[in-house]
């Protein structure tokens, strides 16, 4: 019997967090990220602290840096987790990052305060290599092993040893097979059970090939008409995957009319930090993107990009594409326009019909940037708790998401020497999960399939696998 309890993302797509029993007294937490939207709403309270006991809590292991996985972590750390974080080289070095963005978004802007919490984070991290066997602390059984996850740099798809027989993996975020940037999802060998991750369960994206056609389309109808191409995007991985697209855009029409000579702007200090740590990062690149860097060319570094810092800067360019009619591409975080400095942005140009919305990344259920995906025509949407008027024109391009889809799952499954005897879905919608759990059922005779959106005892999911 193997215990596992969910304390987020069982019926959503944000709030991960899986807690595995090792044996009777001690366990892991596998990720421990923030709730947004509807999967927030649904708390009761709708609060994020942490509403399960750490009594035998040894450990904490990161699968990646994007908060819906990471968020959390100040609260688990004030609520009194002393333990290690495990997480892979990469992460280590995205994840304070991330979590100082977070706290002076969430908790303080005090400097010493914000500096305290990161000279804790660091001393808990403690950073593996990826296929390489650790030994989880001591006084608790069992083994942990990091394998490449295609998500973002230094995602991770963890492994568990629990003793000499029993297997248990989680796939955390899987990217989809030949993203730009990132090597393909490495499965692992075998695993009693797999928790594997639906968000696109029940979906195919677009070819890369595909989506870049319609994505040069769209700025170019869009330039067109002087207007400007508005790009919610994540910090870490979005933003940085869009940049290589981009740059390659620009390289093929070398000069050939008006979009070769656009600014592409990125507007976000924590996405602009992100970049800079991709960059130095480049051993982690696959073989294509480092085939561009022999030939002379920066992917992430190029002549149109211009990267806004400051407050008075960022707020500088929203006025002067307000009134100027100037055509801009801008890059811009929240990737679900739940926050940031997108928001200023879609309140200063979402009712100019010459601007594009143009949307890369799942939008959580209950957050603007679903709101505004699912208009059809003009009207009015909430964003940060006021009316905005849109006229915009709204696109979406799944192949940019950095969550596989339906075919990229099965094959990640199918890729493991011996299929695992039981699959356990999660961080997918009910929907999502059964569209998942039919496909794995045909291509894997004999798996038992789980929907962890259908085991549930009051606010948390348990059942033995």
């Amino acid at each position: 019997m193997i215990k596992l309890l969910h304390h987020g993302a069982a019926s959503g797509v944000t709030g991960s967090c899986h807690q595995l029993w090792l044996d009777s007294h001690h366990s892991i937490l596998v990720d421990c990220g923030l709730f947004q939207g509807e999967d927030l709403a649904r708390r009761q309270p709708p609060n994020l602290e942490i509403e399960f006991s750490l009594a035998g809590v040894e450990a904490l292991i990161v699968t990646h840096c994007h908060i819906d996985h990471i968020g959390r972590i100040p609260y688990l750390l004030a609520a009194g987790f002393t333990g290690p974080i495990f997480c892979s080289k990469a992460s280590a070095q995205l994840m304070p990052l991330i979590l100082e963005d977070a706290v002076k978004l969430g908790f303080t802007r005090d400097r010493r305060l914000v500096d305290r919490f990161l000279a804790l984070i660091q001393q808990r991290l403690k950073p593996l290599p990826y296929h390489r066997w650790h030994a989880i602390p001591e006084n608790a059984p069992g083994m942990v092993r990091l394998r490449p996850a295609g998500h973002i740099l230094g995602s991770a798809v963890v492994e568990i040893a629990m003793d000499r027989h029993r297997r248990v993996a989680f796939s955390g975020d899987l990217g989809c097979y030949d993203t730009p940037l990132l090597p393909d999802p490495d499965p692992p060998k075998r695993a009693d059970l797999l928790v594997l991750e639906a968000t696109y369960g029940n979906r195919n994206h677009e070819h890369r090939d595909k989506r870049n056609r319609r994505l040069r389309a769209i700025l170019e109808s869009t330039l067109a008409d002087g207007g400007t191409t508005l790009i919610p995007a994540f910090s870490i991985g979005r933003t940085q995957e869009l940049l290589y697209e981009l740059e390659e855009l620009l390289f093929q029409m070398l000069g050939e009319g008006a979009l070769s000579k656009v600014p592409i702007v990125v507007d976000s200090p924590l996405a602009a930090r992100i970049t800079r740590s991709y960059r130095r990062l480049q051993t982690l690149w696959d073989s294509e993107a480092k085939e561009r860097l022999r030939r002379g060319r920066h992917p992430l570094d190029f002549e149109q990009l211009i990267t806004i810092e400051d407050h008075y800067q960022h707020q500088a360019l929203v006025n002067r594409l307000q009134h100027s009619g100037e055509p801009a591409i801008v890059l811009a975080a929240s990737g679900m326009c739940s926050g940031g400095r997108i928001v200023n942005y879609l309140k200063a140009l979402a009712g100019d019909p010459r601007t594009d919305i143009l949307f890369v990344g799942y939008q959580a259920p209950g957050t603007a940037g679903h709101k505004l995906q699912q208009l059809s025509r003009p009207g009015r949407v909430m964003i940060d708790n006021e009316p905005i008027q849109v006229n915009a024109q709204i696109h979406s391009l799944s192949g940019f998401s950095a969550h596989a889809d339906q075919p990229d799952l099965v094959r990640f499954v199918s890729g493991m020497t011996l299929p695992p005897t039981t699959i356990r879905l999660v961080h997918g919608t009910p929907m999502a999960q059964k569209g998942l759990a039919t496909r794995l059922k045909r291509a894997i005779p004999g798996v038992k399939v789980e929907l962890a959106a259908l085991i549930r005892h009051g606010s948390r999911q348990n059942a033995p696998a």
